[in-house]
């Protein structure tokens, strides 16, 4: 059964609509939970917040790892008030600047863990320890500053479920305020997207921080009925055991996550072969054609790209489900979403033409947060511009060319650092690679790349394997080695900061 979550208003309405004996919540060497619990547990979770004196409107940040009791902290915080989810590896610093910057009234966190986020809680924050029950429940726990009681009123749909930021790479992030009907929006979205039912067993390999992990793994499998495995974190060793143990149908994941897989696949070829995946998900970052072939042929299953934003509340388009087509490539079509390509000046493209990738439908923001100037220039017309370059085939597909920010203008030649990308990923010796722009006195850029390596091979070996795809001036002048490319918190490749971090250029303004 598919359930029609179009009627739903907040997440509890989701979780009501499951089968109360069916399980909702599995994790390693964790009792399960039925949603009948998950939802009694919310409840009671979201009333002891409310009689600790907060309500609607008041930020909760949450600082945790992986787990089933991220997911109900999660869950209750949002229902209660504004769930602000946090990277847990963040240092006092960061916490502090999230903390202030989203006006956070609480502070969720385990007993004796996260000494750095609760040093940098200011002083009137509440502190509220989440105490892990014999059944796998939850109770919080208030440590300090417990106010008087609020009115006993649980979220409606336009209320902000959730606040997440941009990942601000070369400016101040942004504030993303999600609303309740902008992530059940969402939820339906990806459920029609892969025909989720209650039969599914999803993965959640994803940190439970990102918008990636909360609803394209999280919320869109409790919006099916169907049951979430939620270990303590993506491990590229222990995924064999879970797969043998809980035997998900799917998962989702970031193009790095299934590399990892990948380079460890071959020896656990009888675990694939017992424990059939119905299809992989990958979403967050462009997946290079030559990896997604490698994981079909892997795991003898359909690898659907996606395409996601935060401002999107996650999920934009998808490759669809077969026995419809999927193009390498491509981060297929809109569902539940109007998808165009929009010009510098605002206006709409016809298909085929190259041009800025815009989105509408119920799944966006209706705006950042107290920031009129980025409002101005990021929506348009009913329309929210991505800041993605892209072009729609005669099918509707989408394809993207690179981050508007992230094209490499060589002499007047835009390049896509993608296709780039592609290229080397298929030489033999070359595990990861990631080529970028680095500033040119005559050209105005030029392009590098960085690669890491799984055997010796030279850089002229490289240049040569390259100009066998790429035009001429497609082939990167210069390759640096390196033991592993830098990453951002979620694991995004940090091309636009690439000539920096390699001390290539010294100047901030670039």
């Amino acid at each position: 059964m598919i359930f029609d979550t179009t009627n739903h208003k907040t997440i509890l309405d989701l979780l009501r609509a499951a089968d109360v004996q069916h399980p909702a919540l599995l994790a390693p060497g964790r009792p399960a939970l039925s949603y009948g619990q998950l939802v009694n547990n919310i409840d009671t979770l979201v009333a002891q917040l409310q009689r600790a004196g907060l309500g609607r409107g008041d930020r909760i940040a949450l600082a945790m790892g992986n787990g089933p009791e991220m997911v109900i902290s999660f869950c209750a915080a949002a229902m209660c008030g504004t769930a602000a989810p946090l990277n847990p590896r963040y240092k006092p610093d960061e916490f502090a600047f999230y903390f202030t910057d989203t006006h956070a009234q609480a502070l969720i966190t385990l007993p004796g863990m996260m000494a750095e986020a609760r040093a940098a809680a200011t002083p009137n924050m509440l502190l509220i320890e989440a105490i892990i029950q014999a059944d796998g429940t939850l109770t919080f726990e208030v440590v300090r500053n417990a106010r008087p009681p609020r009115p006993a009123e649980l979220a409606t749909p336009d209320d902000v479920a959730m606040i997440l930021h941009t990942s601000g790479t070369t400016s101040r992030p942004k504030r993303v305020p999600i609303r309740q009907r902008h992530m059940i929006a969402s939820a339906n979205n990806i459920v029609r997207t892969y025909n989720l039912t209650a039969a599914d067993t999803a993965l959640c390999v994803m940190p439970l921080f990102h918008i990636h992990g909360l609803i394209g793994s999280m919320l869109s499998t409790l919006a099916s009925g169907g049951t979430l495995i939620c270990p303590a974190g993506f491990s590229a060793l222990e995924f064999w055991s879970w797969l043998e143990t809980f035997r998900p149908t799917w998962y989702s994941a970031v193009p790095t996550m299934h590399q990892l897989l990948l380079a460890r696949a071959e020896r656990h070829q009888a675990t694939i072969a017992a424990h059939p995946l119905r299809f992989i998900r990958s979403s967050s970052a462009p997946l290079p054609p030559v990896v997604l072939e490698r994981l079909e042929a892997t795991f003898h299953a359909p690898v659907l790209e996606s395409y996601g934003m935060t401002e999107a509340t996650h999920q934009m388009t998808s490759n669809p489900l077969p026995p419809a087509a999927r193009k390498p490539g491509s981060v297929g079509y809109g569902f539940g979403v109007e998808v165009g390509i929009m010009d510098e000046q605002g206006n709409l493209l016809p298909q085929g033409t190259v041009g800025e990738v815009v989105v509408r439908g119920p799944n966006v923001i209706d705006g950042y947060e107290h920031n009129p100037e980025a409002n101005a220039s990021a929506f348009v017309a009913g329309w929210f511009r991505t800041g993605d370059q892209g072009v729609i085939d005669g099918d509707g597909y989408l394809q993207l060319t690179g981050r508007l920010k992230e094209l490499i203008n060589r002499g007047g030649e835009k390049i896509s650092p993608l296709e780039i990308d592609d290229v080397l990923l298929r030489h033999p010796a070359v595990a990861e690679a990631l080529a970028f722009a680095v500033p040119h006195p005559k050209l105005g850029e030029e392009i590098h790349a960085a690669v890491v390596l799984k055997q010796p091979v030279s850089e002229a070996e490289l240049k040569a394997h390259c100009a066998t795809s790429l035009a001429e001036f497609k082939v990167p002048r210069v390759f640096h080695l390196l033991d592993a490319l830098p990453r951002g918190a979620t694991g995004k490749l940090q091309r636009i900061n690439m000539s920096r971090l390699l001390g290539l250029i010294d100047d901030p303004a670039w």
